[in-house]
């Protein structure tokens, strides 16, 4: 890693060099996963009601359930949208992609943006292989997304948007299904409307969820889909066995969430909560005023009556959150939902609700693994001392100095995507592009008060703690030596994306 240069270097240069060169590698095992990261300032003790969504954030699955949806997807393009056979041949590839990227839907090319909508260069990919960066350029007239092909509000792809943006969990299957197909296409030399393709493998994914073909398929075997959340019910019960209310909204059907629920909790799990609220259809649920609530029975029947308060015990679907309001009465900062989907789950509740609200993001702790390695922590130390050198040596101009500093310049230009690969080959962390934010980064900073890698992070915590953002100091700001620590631990948890240099 270390580098030296033969040649005449100013003074300056060696002094500088040699002060980084003296700096210590960031010790592993400083970031503690079972953290709850703050965005914003957030006291347990005024939270009196917990809300929650069902999958990936009470209830957790097996990597099986992405190779059972991407199965079931491939084989609905073959018998009911006619693709080749030979398409089954291709299996899911469980490292491929990462959550957040975007898919340009015109040019069948699925990357990684930034917060500032410019494309990191190196994470361009069309099927299963990467697009050269000179081409890229040239497809974009550089590497800026204009706002106005951005994916909208939703990360959705419509009214006129070329963009997709895939933050679900779910959708990994279907970034996995979309590439392979245009592999598929690409290595026949046959020619395909991406357009078509997009939308196809859309509407095969839907059809896995809206046709209940998985729902029937967890449900047939469902210790080999399901993780066991015997953290998820101690979280529960410890709510609450404080007299917290807690309630569940999710798009899951009754049936489904009540297998679930009654393998990780237990049959009496309806007992917990307050309110209980499933095909909700978020996140339409919290903009739309229309659709009012209908009482399920235990055996999924759907009841006529109107509902002039919502009920312990009772079962309701659809509706709409501000019925739910007006029949409950729970408003603004006492309530905190969590939820795993930035957009669907988060994002109305804090910008028209004043609800607190909750990340779940099981990415974290793979994540925050990788960060605590010695040899992530020495490539994440050098990388930054490396670019103060030249931030710092860029202002002398002779040409021994020049020479210098473009050596400088190649290694960390080589560098950056090793970091990237520690994470994932093809795209990297989460959270970061190189020195910035990723468009979903930016979007959980925005919309989720407080982030966790699971449920289970809460059990931690006394119900009275609060919560506090890192003061990070701005770019005009001079650096604080501020150290944060989770209770009862010694070591300091700066928050993965102020570390992460993908």
């Amino acid at each position: 890693m270390w580098r030296f240069w033969s040649g005449v270097v100013t003074h300056g240069l060696r002094l500088r060099l040699m002060m980084c060169l003296c700096v210590p590698a960031i010790s592993p095992g400083f970031v503690n996963a079972d953290t709850i990261f703050s965005n914003n300032e957030t006291s347990l003790h005024d939270i009196e009601i917990y809300g929650f969504d069902y999958d990936y954030t009470l209830a957790f699955y097996s990597k099986h359930l992405h190779t059972l949806i991407f199965n079931i997807a491939r084989d609905i393009l073959i018998s009911k949208h006619r693709y080749p056979e030979g398409l089954q041949e291709y299996e899911y590839i469980p490292n491929f992609a990462v959550r957040g990227l975007h898919y340009d839907v015109q040019k069948a090319l699925l990357m990684k943006i930034d917060a500032f909508h410019y494309i990191q260069l190196g994470t361009v990919y069309r099927g299963l292989h990467p697009v050269p960066d000179e081409e890229v350029i040239a497809m974009y007239e550089g590497c800026h997304v204009p706002l106005e092909i951005m994916s909208d509000f939703y990360g959705k792809s419509s009214h006129g948007h070329s963009m997709k943006q895939f933050m679900d969990i779910f959708s990994l299957p279907e970034m996995n299904l979309l590439s392979c197909v245009n592999d598929f296409f690409m290595r026949h030399n046959i020619d395909y409307e991406p357009v078509h393709l997009y939308k196809d493998v859309k509407e095969a994914i839907r059809d896995v969820h809206v046709k209940g073909i998985m729902y029937r398929a967890v449900d047939a075997d469902i210790e080999k889909y399901i993780c066991y959340g015997e953290q998820s019910h101690a979280v529960l019960k410890k709510l609450s066995e404080h007299g917290k209310k807690m309630f569940l909204i999710t798009n899951s059907p009754f049936a489904f969430v009540n297998r679930g629920m009654s393998y990780i909790v237990g049959e009496d799990w309806r007992d917990l909560f307050d309110i209980v609220i499933v095909q909700a259809d978020k996140p339409s649920f919290f903009n739309d005023r229309r659709k009012p609530f209908r009482r399920v029975t235990d055996k999924g029947a759907l009841l006529w009556d109107r509902i002039h308060k919502l009920e312990k015990g009772q079962i309701y679907k659809q509706g709409n959150l501000y019925e739910f309001l007006r029949l409950t009465g729970w408003r603004g900062s006492k309530v905190l939902y969590f939820g795993d989907h930035i957009y669907s789950d988060l994002a109305d509740l804090t910008l028209r609700h004043g609800w607190r609200t909750g990340a779940i993001i099981p990415e974290l702790r793979k994540e925050i693994k990788i960060m605590n390695t010695q040899a992530y922590a020495q490539m994440s130390s050098w990388l930054q001392a490396l670019t103060g050198l030249i931030e710092d040596m860029q202002i002398h101009r002779d040409p021994a100095s020049e020479a210098v500093v473009a050596e400088w310049i190649k290694e960390r230009e080589a560098m950056r995507p090793q970091t990237k690969s520690f994470f994932n080959a093809q795209f990297g962390s989460l959270f970061r592009t190189y020195q910035n934010p990723t468009y979903f980064s930016r979007r959980l900073s925005r919309f989720a008060d407080i982030y966790m890698a699971s449920i289970s992070c809460l059990l931690n915590y006394d119900l009275k703690h609060t919560f506090f953002p890192r003061r990070t100091p701005l770019q005009h700001e001079a650096p604080l030596q501020h150290v944060q620590r989770p209770p009862g631990l010694s070591v300091p948890h700066p928050r993965p994306q102020d570390q992460s240099t993908d």
